[in-house]
């Protein structure tokens, strides 16, 4: 047996006006998106902005059903928007934000396991890692190089 320790980075800056200018913009794109969400049962809204190599900018928000499973969120129809209307072209960041008409978020929400997976195969395919920045509604941003410092242990198509 043998014990392993797997470390990672992030940057966490204090608040959006904190960010580099690009980065606060598509942050704001985000939150845009994120105000189109179709959340009634959870009411939970994300929103998602990329950036793209030729500089256009994809949304994607959450979108809900009565039937759970059947909903999407907000990173994977960002990036499958992307994919569709782009698809040679490669992710540069990724931001996320995340709001509640319950109460206020105000810790960074980073994407779920099933949108890691996804946002993961886009950087394997594109053979080249984007920047994820995610936040709550207010209060931290929290920034990484890759979607492997999100998911460590990853699986990818080399296994099959």
């Amino acid at each position: 047996m043998k014990k392993i320790e797997i470390t990672t980075q992030a940057i966490v800056f204090k608040n959006i006006s904190e960010l580099p200018k690009e980065d606060e913009m598509l942050m704001r794109k985000a939150i845009e998106a994120r105000k189109n969400a179709y959340a009634p049962y959870s009411k939970f809204n994300v929103g998602a902005a990329l950036l793209l190599e030729n500089n256009k900018i994809v949304l994607g928000n959450n979108q809900e059903n009565a039937a759970y499973p059947s909903g999407m969120c907000a990173e994977r129809v960002a990036i499958w928007n992307a994919g569709s209307r782009f698809p040679d072209i490669k992710i540069l960041k990724l931001a996320i934000t995340a709001s509640s008409t319950i109460s206020k978020v105000n810790k960074p929400v980073g994407p779920c396991g099933a949108c890691r997976q996804t946002l993961l195969e886009f950087e394997i395919n594109q053979k080249q890692p984007f920047e994820i920045l995610f936040m709550g509604e207010v209060g931290e941003v929290v920034k990484t190089e890759s979607l492997l410092s999100l998911l460590p242990f990853s699986f990818d198509s080399a296994y099959l």
